[in-house]
Parts: C-alpha cells; structure tokens; sequence
C-alpha cells in the first residue's frame, strides 16, 4: 500500500466520521429544541400557577438521574452534570422572563 492510497483511506475514513459526527450534532439540537419547548410548558404552567421558576428537589434528582445514565453509556458522569447543569440554568432563566410576562 503506498503513502498516496492510505492517506485517501484515512481522509475517506474521517470525512465518514465527520459526517455520522454532523448527523448526531444536529440530532442534539433538535432533541435540545424539543426539551426547550416542553420546558417552555412547564415555565408558562407554573407562572400561571405562582411557582417558583427553580425546583432544587427536581433538579437534584435529574441530575442524580443523568450521572447514572452516563455512567450507564460510558460518558464521564462529571461531563453529564455539567452540561444538566448548564441546561437548567437557561430553563429557569425562561421561566423567571416567563413568570415577568
């Protein structure tokens, strides 16, 4: 095998990667927009209801949840908490502008 044809097998080999890597990034922020929008319910239920925008014990538990999970698919459970994390924090920021509104 020469230089030339493993060099195109390798950049064959990425581009195949790269594009199951684009496939499932898209898939995220679709599955992301679907949360947001369920999250956006729960905001407006709560508003109208006068509910706190936060639920510490719900968010504990999700988390708890999500590092199980992780570990379960082999991702850094660490990793999982901080992207939940992340995650809950803009939902409670919708819901307090939602609860504004």
């Amino acid at each position: 095998m020469t230089s030339s044809e493993t060099d195109e097998s390798v950049v064959a080999e990425l581009s195949r990667l790269r594009d199951s890597i684009d496939n499932i990034d898209a898939a995220v922020v679709h599955m992301l927009a679907e949360r947001f929008k369920c999250t956006q319910q729960v905001g407006h239920l709560k508003a109208q209801h006068q509910l706190p925008p936060a639920d510490p014990a719900r968010e504990a538990s999700q988390i708890s949840r999500l590092r199980e999970l992780a570990e379960k698919a082999k991702l850094d459970p660490a990793f999982a908490e901080k992207l939940l994390n992340f995650i809950i924090a803009e939902v409670i920021r919708h819901h307090e502008t939602i609860a504004k509104s």
